[in-house]
């Protein structure tokens, strides 16, 4: 039977010793997240994960979401698990006060995030789309629209869904036919499919607001015809209660690979009415504020189940009994050694641990310039902000969910036959972790909007602002002999990052082919980079801790640096491989005629 711990000593070490969130008590949001305050949510929030999610992980797998009559009903004890998070105010946590929110800072919510998804990700699903919603309506919504959804979406009465995807387009969601017709009163008729709804029908929430895309009847072809549209599933009146259905059905379940326990629906809207948000034909606009949210928050799942399989495999490997050390029996009183004395399973083990804690300070590091970016009083700061959250948003989803993923089948394989067997739970994560790699865009569409897209953005200001934050701590330890280590290989991989970059600066305007052909090697050598740089400064703050005298924390802060130094001995070298593959370019790759593939 699987079961998972929240790493609350990693979040503090994170926010408190790596981050120092402190420093930031002057800013809204942070200024009412004392430590005192944080420390107690990060507890409560491991109980409800531990104790209510996380036992009903598997139970949403075996009886996945059941279709009748329209009405979908969510696995055993989803609903009841969904009002317990409710009544403790977690959908409200880092939302805006005005409608009901905490307004503590998102940093905190990636680290709750993971939680959720770390126990029980299909569940995790239904609050985590919801607040994409929200933000969405927050940032392009009317102030009637604000006033009339919001409180109830963050209050977690009522969730909220994201349209794109249609039966013959996915990502190029110009080809949609969904059509929004007039008619005169604010109001649009809504007409059409989509596909892979998450969370689109279910028993969990009273009402459920749909964020549509849709072509305006007469509006322009193309991405450039696009508009958003708000559909409540059920009408809400004026004084707040709930009217009649809305045009929109649940046609059918899609049986999926995995997240069994969350609904994904095709949903029919037939004259469904909805209300335009933003503006005419700049729906993608309102969309792409969901989106990159979402995208963070798959990344963000590629983490959590990378790390509740390792979890579950280093138990496992410190139980099993399976042949004798290489050096010599171990444990002599027994038959045989726990696999922990094996190299080959402590590499795969060592593999998701190093990542596991490098991604996780990557990830609430990006959230945190993200707060930054909206609360600081500081130009620079902000830009910086916004640089690192467009520039990061798709290494994380990409490289998270890759290496999550391939984390997920190492830890099955440390069980050996029983990581094949169900009652184990192991298949059940690799299962789940699937998906990430795919949905919200899938990972090459990531990384061909980090080469394509945001490596030009403002003359290539955020990858150079990147590059100089590396500089500056590097420079700044330069004399740190204990460092050297951990500095090194940063340096290393800070360099075949800019030679990747110049590469592609030098050879894809003239063949944009070359861009494409080199855009996933590039993705994981800025995600390895990434997670390097995360591990020398946390090799840094273990060192000073120690220097100080850590007490019964220097186990803590010495097993950072070996695990740290791990991932520079292992994973940095990796950087080498992806930088010839850029370097290759198109040519061969584009050399075979369609027909002889």
């Amino acid at each position: 039977m699987p079961s998972y711990k929240a790493p609350l000593r990693e979040y503090n070490f994170l926010l408190y010793e790596l981050l120092g969130i402190q420093q930031y008590s002057n800013l809204p949001g942070f200024a009412d997240a004392s430590e005192d305050l944080v420390r107690a949510i990060l507890e409560e929030a491991a109980k409800l994960t531990e104790e209510v999610l996380q036992p009903l992980n598997q139970v949403g797998d075996r009886e996945g979401c059941k279709l009748e009559n329209g009405e979908v009903t969510t696995p055993t004890g989803f609903k009841e698990a969904y009002k317990t998070l409710v009544e403790g105010g977690w959908p409200a946590l880092v939302v805006d006060p005005e409608y009901g929110g905490q307004g503590l800072p998102n940093s905190l919510g990636v680290i709750f995030n993971e939680m959720v998804s770390s126990a029980n990700m299909a569940f995790g699903m239904y609050p985590g789309l919801s607040h994409g919603a929200y933000s969405a309506i927050h940032q392009h919504g009317t102030d009637e629209q604000k006033q009339k959804y919001l409180p109830k979406l963050v209050s977690g009465e009522w969730t909220g869904t994201m349209n794109l995807t249609e039966p013959h387009c996915g990502t190029d969601l110009g080809l949609l036919r969904t059509k929004a017709v007039p008619q005169g009163d604010g109001s649009f008729k809504i007409s059409g499919q989509k596909i892979f709804i998450s969370a689109g029908e279910h028993d969990l929430a009273e009402n459920i607001l749909h964020l549509v895309l849709a072509r305006i009847e007469g509006g322009p072809a193309g991405v450039k015809g696009i508009s958003l549209f708000l559909v409540p599933k059920y009408f809400v009146n004026e004084d707040g209660s709930l009217g009649e259905r809305n045009g929109v059905s649940c046609g059918s379940l899609e049986e999926k690979m995995g997240i069994h326990g969350n609904a994904t629906c095709v949903l029919n809207y037939d004259d469904a009415v909805g209300w335009l948000v933003g503006e005419e034909h700049k729906g993608l606009r309102a969309m792409f504020t969901m989106m990159n949210e979402a995208r963070l928050g798959v990344g963000l799942q590629g983490l959590s189940q990378s790390e509740v399989a390792y979890q579950n495999a280093a138990e496992y490997a410190l139980e099993r009994l399976q042949g004798r050390s290489l050096t010599g029996p171990k444990v002599e009183d027994k038959p045989a050694d726990p696999l922990i004395v094996h190299p080959d399973i402590r590499r795969m083990l060592l593999n998701a641990r190093s990542f596991n804690e490098g991604a996780r300070a990557l990830l609430v590091w990006t959230a945190l310039h993200g707060d930054l970016s909206h609360k600081s009083e500081d130009e620079k700061t902000r830009e910086f902000g916004d640089d690192m959250m467009a520039l990061l948003t798709p290494v994380l989803k990409g490289h998270l969910t890759d290496r999550g993923f391939l984390n997920a089948v190492e830890a099955q394989q440390v069980y050996g036959g029983h990581g094949y067997i169900g009652e184990w739970g192991m298949e059940q994560f690799v299962r789940d972790a699937r998906i990430a790699m795919i949905y919200e865009g899938a990972n090459g569409v990531q990384a061909l909007d980090l080469v394509g897209r945001k490596l030009a953005s403002n003359g290539g200001r955020a990858v150079f602002a990147f590059f100089k934050e590396v500089d500056e701590f590097v420079s700044a330890n330069e004399g740190n002999a204990k460092l050297k280590p951990y500095l090194e290989p940063v340096k290393l991989a800070r360099k075949r990052l800019e030679e990747a970059t110049m590469w592609f600066m030098e050879n894809a305007l003239e063949n944009p082919d070359n861009a494409g052909a080199g855009s996933t090697p590039y993705m994981h050598l800025f995600g390895i980079t990434g997670i390097a740089f995360m591990w020398a400064m946390m090799a840094k703050v273990a060192l000073d801790k120690l220097e100080e005298g850590a007490g019964d924390q220097a186990e803590f802060y010495e097993t950072k640096l070996t695990t740290g130094l791990f991932y520079m001995q292992q994973a940095v070298p990796e950087t080498a491989m992806q930088l010839e593959r850029v370097r290759a370019g198109s040519s061969n790759m584009m050399a075979l005629a369609a027909n002889d593939f």
